[in-house]
């Protein structure tokens, strides 16, 4: 029986390792021609092995698949375009884009320097807009398509994350404006926001304990993540909703974001308001002040963070 993918053709950024190599695996699967994007970097970006990628191509000629491997840089828009032609020289056509590619650099905001601020947002930011730059035109004329970006749950606020949070939720509002400018060509724009077990996870909570030991004095106790008792966490089940959100089964859905973790999916809701007041004259200071402004906004002024020693 030929796959629901059977025929199309996926660039995965990020694809050698973690939730992207288990994308890509489940991609040929279901029958789709392949370009493994990954500059084997560490998980804050530095260094690079080619062989990451072509592991990967290699793994899925070996089983019966087509891939091919691609070791630019998604930071760069020359690089962008050059995943895209790697897709149109071997390929013919490009159906499906899977922006995965990302790193992480924590610390505190009051210790964060520029450089730290700059490449996490090169990378997870500027390094979906170059891949569906070039990607776009492509899909246009073919009147079909799929992007999918990949997101995280930081971006609704993490401790020492604020450069990871602010780059990731950016692509959520990338996201829906793409999926307006795109949906009318036939192409459909979807974000995830995923839990899984992988190598930048693990260094994350790790790098958070150990600085929220030296900030606040707690404790660097065991944590069941690291410990290898969080269970369910699989980047296979991301890859399962990914590439589900692929097929045509989906063609319908367009513009949303949706949550994977363990056992679960979820689907966000749009962001709305959730009290409004009004005032005949407009809002002042003295109107804001009033006992009716304070009475709307009860329990929404309380600092729900505790203070500093």
């Amino acid at each position: 029986m030929a796959g629901r993918l059977e025929g199309k053709v996926a660039l995965v950024t990020g694809g050698g390792r973690g939730i992207g190599r288990e994308e890509v695996l489940l991609l040929a699967r279901e029958g789709a021609k392949v370009v493994i994007n990954d500059l084997g970097t560490s998980t804050e970006g530095q260094g690079s092995d080619g062989g990451v990628a072509q592991a990967m191509a290699d793994e899925i000629r070996a089983a019966g698949g087509d891939a091919v491997a691609n070791g630019d840089s998604v930071a760069e828009m020359a690089g962008g375009r050059r995943m895209v032609e790697c897709a149109m020289d071997h390929f013919g056509r490009l159906d499906i884009l899977i922006n995965n590619a990302g790193i992480t650099k924590l610390s505190p905001i009051y210790e964060m320097s520029e450089e730290d601020w700059d490449i996490v947002h090169a990378v997870n930011t500027k390094g979906v807009f170059t891949t569906v730059r070039h990607a776009a035109p492509i899909m246009m004329q073919q009147r079909s398509g799929v992007i999918i970006n990949t997101c995280s749950a930081s971006g609704l606020g993490h401790l020492h994350m604020s450069n990871y949070a602010s780059s990731k939720e950016a692509v959520v509002g990338f996201t829906r404006s793409i999926a307006r400018d795109l949906g009318p060509y036939g192409i459909r724009c979807n974000a995830i926001r995923p839990m899984a077990q992988t190598r930048m996870s693990n260094a994350d909570i790790a790098e958070t304990m150990r600085i929220s030991q030296r900030q606040f004095g707690i404790p660097a106790v065991g944590n069941e993540w690291l410990d290898g008792k969080s269970t369910g966490f699989k980047p296979e089940q991301v890859a399962a909703v990914v590439v589900w959100l692929a097929t045509d089964k989906t063609k319908s859905v367009n513009g949303r974001t949706f949550m994977i973790a363990r056992q679960e999916v979820g689907l966000y809701t749009e962001p709305e308001a959730t009290r409004v007041a009004f005032h005949p004259d407009g809002w002042d200071l003295d109107a804001l002040d009033s006992p009716a402004a304070q009475a709307f906004l009860a329990g929404v002024l309380k600092n729900v963070f505790q203070p500093a020693e």
